[in-house]
């Protein structure tokens, strides 16, 4: 690792920063809350901060950084459009920078939708994307209800925020004119159906259908459905293969557009480029974000052309002309195929998960780890508490948040997720080295045992 000798950062005033921040900011942060670290150097997987700790992060941006913290490839790109003298804001005029990033898009998605899509730059975030998602098929269908999943997470913008299943965010401005359906996803640890695996899979789909058949169901007709392959803030919980082409068959027999959102799942995190190719299916609309920008803000959604019914203006956006973050994007989605780092993904995936579930064997307090690629979760919960019928024991916030803070001592920067933040989610770069995934397994474990010990005192 590069050495770290800037010397304007090294007169830090680490405590002084942080407290300009607790003054200064809204009462909204989340992540500065859980990490009083004020990042100074980053490469790779290794963040250093201005008390010249390093740290290991696994949360990457929530996702964001596939390739990990100033790869020299994303610099590159970044470099050469800076040296060039090209425009850095050109709104949706067309750029040489633009339509590179679109070619090396379409290269990487599902044929089927490839062959007959049209792309729409958005505003910079997930959440802009998911709005444009869900106006688009509203304007293509005429209709206004929409079919969103328990526990699913879409954004914090008004029908992102109605299509999200988190009660606390959305409780406050509950009223917001969006017409929602909530469907259960299927959650094997915590079954809403309490059977479990493939039977309550079953149910899961027959009670979409039955919904949408049933005349007397007071279910709206659904100008679409979106969900995740894989859900992320909801817990990292995958949803079944055989489930989700189930989903698709109904709402593609309904006339049904399916939004796929993969903001965090995209770009090889779960073993595949894109996860909905772990089922074969192809959505009608594809949720665009996070990693597609090399690190740099960048949202879009890819659709059938015959869902592209809008007029000119009609979703619009002033800094969705990011040339920069076109470029890195560009050069991200390329390396991360020409380096098959979705197969590495998918078997350093499969590795962790074997290793996460010898910790669960051999501690008390990890209900469930589960998860795809290098999306990984463990569901902390209190071992003295009784098990449901189905064996699952509640959740235990206050120990995953120790967990947390052990992590952080130990030098490993982690986040939460899922009901009640009980889940542990690991969110590494696609180029750790195996080395260091041993190092994320050593300080977790410890950082688990530790958490334990100060439970029982």
């Amino acid at each position: 690792m590069t050495a770290w000798t800037d010397a304007a950062h090294a007169q830090v005033d680490l405590a002084a920063v942080l407290g300009r921040q607790r003054d200064r900011e809204s009462a909204a942060r989340t992540y500065a809350r859980s990490f009083p670290v004020v990042p100074v150097h980053a490469e790779g997987l290794r963040v250093t901060g201005a008390d010249g700790r390093e740290y290991l992060d696994c949360l990457a941006g929530a996702g964001t950084l596939a390739l990990g913290h100033n790869h020299p490839v994303v610099l590159g790109a970044i470099r050469r459009v800076l040296d060039s003298g090209a425009p850095l804001h050109a709104l949706d005029i067309s750029t040489p920078e633009k339509d590179d990033f679109t070619t090396a898009l379409l290269d990487t998605l599902p044929p089927e939708l490839a062959a007959d899509c049209r792309i729409h730059f958005c505003g910079p975030a997930g959440t802009d994307a998911v709005e444009a998602a869900l106006k688009l098929t509203r304007t293509a269908t005429g209709r206004q209800n929409v079919l969103a999943f328990t526990g699913a997470y879409h954004g914090m913008t008004a029908g992102a925020l109605a299509a999200s299943g988190n009660i606390a965010v959305r409780e406050p401005l509950a009223d917001n004119g969006f017409n929602v359906t909530r469907l259960p996803y299927p959650y094997d640890y915590r079954c809403p159906f309490g059977v479990g695996g493939p039977r309550a899979h079953e149910i899961g789909a027959r009670l979409v259908e039955s919904l949408l058949t049933d005349s007397h169901s007071g279910v709206l007709p659904p100008a679409a459905m979106i969900l995740e392959a894989v859900q992320g803030e909801g817990g990292v919980i995958p949803s079944p293969d055989s489930w989700l082409r189930e989903i698709r068959r109904i709402t593609a027999t309904r006339g049904i557009p399916l939004i796929v959102d993969e903001v965090q799942t995209g770009v090889g995190r779960t073993g595949e480029f894109w996860a909905v190719q772990h089922s074969g299916i192809t959505p009608d609309v594809l949720v665009l974000s996070k990693a597609i920008g090399g690190s740099l803000p960048l949202a879009v959604i890819v659709y059938r052309s015959t869902l592209d019914s809008w007029r000119p203006g009609a979703h619009t956006g002033t800094f969705r002309g990011n040339q920069l973050a076109m470029a890195a994007g560009a050069a991200t989605l390329r390396f991360v195929a020409a380096e098959q780092l979705p197969a590495r993904a998918a078997s350093l995936g499969e590795r962790l998960l074997t290793e996460l579930r010898v910790l669960q064997a051999r501690t008390h307090c990890i209900g469930d780890v589960r998860g795809r690629g290098l999306m990984l979760g463990l569901e902390i919960v209190d071992p003295t508490a009784a098990p449901d019928p189905l064996g699952a024991r509640p959740a235990a916030p206050e120990l995953a948040a120790a967990i947390r803070t052990e992590c952080l001592r130990r030098g490993l920067i982690l986040e939460l997720g899922g009901r009640a933040d009980a889940v542990i989610r690991l969110l590494p770069p696609l180029t750790i080295t195996d080395a260091e995934a041993d190092s994320v397994l050593n300080r977790l474990g410890e950082a688990v045992t530790a958490a334990e010990r100060g439970a029982n005192r």
